[in-house]
């Protein structure tokens, strides 16, 4: 390992250069005009994949974007790691908050700022830099790895499902690997046990065939602006409590040990809120801010959309108004069942003077797995000698949709190994990552291979 760790650090310059290359691509997934720079990008990471010695790269075509594999399968008798990760990125808007083009990469401060560089593309850029050490130095890896690398993530993964189903002899491994998290803190190094799933929506309410003069109409029909202000409204108490029924029936208790544990962790909420800007915290009643986002399910607006917004004033009766919301769920809820007893819920509760239509646009089950085994534990060791710390357990209030597919439908267990950090704002303007994590996770990935190749299988 010595020979692989001392490459690592020789190279340490060459490898923030190539992950500038990487995120100057414009992945953005969710909007069409960039397909042509989301299937550049997957070539992009086949060519890295090759040029770090994979084997077997191709893209495989799915009805979206491609899913970039490639392996390494040279190791007989030793263990195989299925990396996921993906490299898609989110939109960039708005974007005049950003203090540098979100698609060129910039370094300030021992950080680099560009869309995609914590979500995802810096992780995975992390894992393919680790093998390329390996294979530099010693001519291949201690174990056999595959990597799958889609490019719909933070489209919903609507066609990952399937295609983890159609290869699924193609993808048999004995544990999976996933660097799309953040650590708890800086400096504090963790490993992720559970994720939150997630159920998300459009609502569209419309009220007359085309805006109207609120003069010579206002007081004569229902304003859809006001009718989705209402129905928001009454989807939460004041005390942040979801008032869907049945919402809450399959919300798998918080234990006190857990609950315990996580008093113990090093979390400062006074920091906490002023990082995020908040003048007061708001959440659930009876749940401290960690609960909150790791432990509990949510109901949140992600978009709002009515009227005239532009300069000047319009005295305009909007048509239709849109919202665009999402639940965040806990063990042991299912979006399915949820995105039934949501709709029945806003049927309920909107009014009969508009039309009402809600879209399900994308979801995912929680997860969570129990962080004594033997693959939690070599991954704990791996980030201890990358980082020098012993890393602590956590959930996280995200979701990796995957996750489940590939308990479910390959029988393996995950293991989370982010190098993020909370404050780096992912789906936010200036996105970042520490350059000084994102060098100390190459080294603890390459440590990961090394640690998971001494396990038995079976």
């Amino acid at each position: 390992m010595n020979q692989v760790v001392d490459f690592i650090n020789l190279h340490r310059d060459r490898y923030v250069e190539e992950l500038k290359q990487y995120l100057a691509l414009p992945s953005i997934s969710a909007l069409p005009q960039h397909a042509g720079d989301v299937r550049r990008t997957a070539e992009w990471t086949a060519d890295a994949l090759r040029a770090a010695g994979m084997q077997n790269v191709r893209l495989i075509e799915t009805p979206g974007n491609p899913v970039v594999y490639g392996d390494w399968l040279n190791a007989p008798g030793k263990p195989t790691i299925l990396y996921y990760g993906h490299y898609d990125v989110q939109p960039v808007d708005p974007v005049d908050l950003w203090t540098t083009p979100p698609f060129e990469a910039t370094v300030r401060d021992g950080e680099i700022y560009a869309r995609g560089a914590a979500d995802d593309k810096g992780q995975v850029f992390m894992h393919i830099k680790a093998v390329e050490a390996f294979m530099k130095t010693l001519g291949g890896l201690p174990l056999n790895i595959k990597f799958i690398i889609e490019g719909e993530e933070e489209v919903g993964s609507a066609n990952l499902d399937a295609f983890v189903l159609a290869h699924k002899q193609e993808l048999a491994a004995d544990v999976v690997v996933i660097s799309d998290s953040p650590m708890f803190d800086r400096g504090v190094p963790s490993i992720c046990y559970g994720l939150r799933g997630l159920a998300y929506f459009q609502i569209d309410i419309r009220g007359t065939r085309s805006d109207l003069h609120s003069g010579s109409f206002g007081g004569a029909v229902a304003n859809p602006a006001f009718v989705l202000a209402s129905v928001l409204a009454q989807m939460k108490d004041r005390g942040g409590r979801i008032k869907i029924p049945g919402f809450y029936d399959d919300v798998r208790p918080l234990s006190d040990a857990e609950r315990a544990e996580w008093k113990k962790l090093p979390f400062n909420e006074t920091r906490y809120r002023k990082e995020l800007g908040a003048p007061k915290l708001f959440g659930e009643s009876g749940y401290t801010t960690l609960e909150r986002v790791w432990a509990r399910p949510t109901f949140e607006v992600n978009g709002l959309l009515s009227g005239f917004t532009g300069d000047g004033a319009k005295t305009v009766l909007p048509a239709v108004a849109m919202a665009k919301v999402s639940m965040r769920l806990v063990p042991d809820q299912h979006p399915d069942k949820i995105a039934d007893l949501f709709e029945a819920y806003l049927k309920k509760v909107c009014p009969k003077t508009v039309e009402v239509k809600v879209t399900r646009m994308h979801g995912g089950k929680p997860w969570m797995a129990e962080f004594d085994n033997k693959f939690v534990r070599a991954a704990g060791r791996a980030i201890e000698l990358g980082f020098g710390k012993t890393p602590v357990f956590n959930r996280e209030g995200g979701s990796i949709p995957v996750v489940s597919t590939f308990q479910e439908v390959l029988g393996l267990p995950s293991v989370l190994f982010g190098i993020g950090l909370p404050d780096e704002n992912a789906h936010a303007p200036n996105e970042k990552l520490d350059l000084g994590n994102f060098h100390n996770g190459i080294i603890a990935s390459a440590v990961l291979y090394d640690e998971i190749a001494k396990i038995s299988r079976g």
